[in-house]
């Protein structure tokens, strides 16, 4: 049976599998998205040194919320989010680990969905503070996409056996 995949295809395919191991996307993926939880910090550490954050407010980090500017409160909502993204985004990483050469066989595009859901979020959290509502909703959404991706093709997989 031929390949319905194109020469192109095929090596940007293998170029996004590193040393050949087609779980390594996966495994990346569920690595760069929990880099980005904790790179979204960095904005609302910035939030809160301009709010004149001091050692008494660690004991309700919260309550100076209102003092942040206005910046600094979409760079509190941005980190939010992103534990709220990286709890939806884990579980299917970890699904298609362990499912990775049958879920890679049936939908190559899994490989670009884990690649790109990093990225996505990591620009969700530069245009949420930068206050860029389309953008933000569109790497929102795009995020959000590639994760059901990687949840309706690994399960494919688990149920195909």
């Amino acid at each position: 049976m031929a390949s319905p995949f194109t020469p192109a295809m095929l090596a940007l395919l293998a170029a996004a599998t590193p040393l050949g191991n087609p779980a390594a996307p996966f495994a990346w993926s569920l690595v760069l998205a929990g880099a980005v939880v904790v790179l979204s910090l960095v904005p609302l550490g910035a939030g809160r040194s301009k709010a004149d954050f001091s050692p008494s407010d660690l004991a309700a980090p919260r309550a100076m919320f209102e003092r942040l500017p206005a910046w600094g409160k979409r760079a509190s909502w941005a980190h939010q989010n992103s534990f709220e993204a990286f709890t939806l985004h884990a579980p299917a990483c970890l699904l298609c680990l362990l499912v990775g050469p049958a879920v890679l066989a049936a939908s190559p595009l899994t490989v670009v969905a884990a690649w790109l859901h990093p990225a996505l979020r990591l620009a969700y959290i530069g245009a949420y503070v930068a206050n860029i509502p389309p953008l933000r909703s569109l790497c929102w959404i795009g995020a959000l996409l590639s994760t059901a991706l990687l949840y309706s093709e690994g399960l494919k997989a688990v149920l195909r056996g």
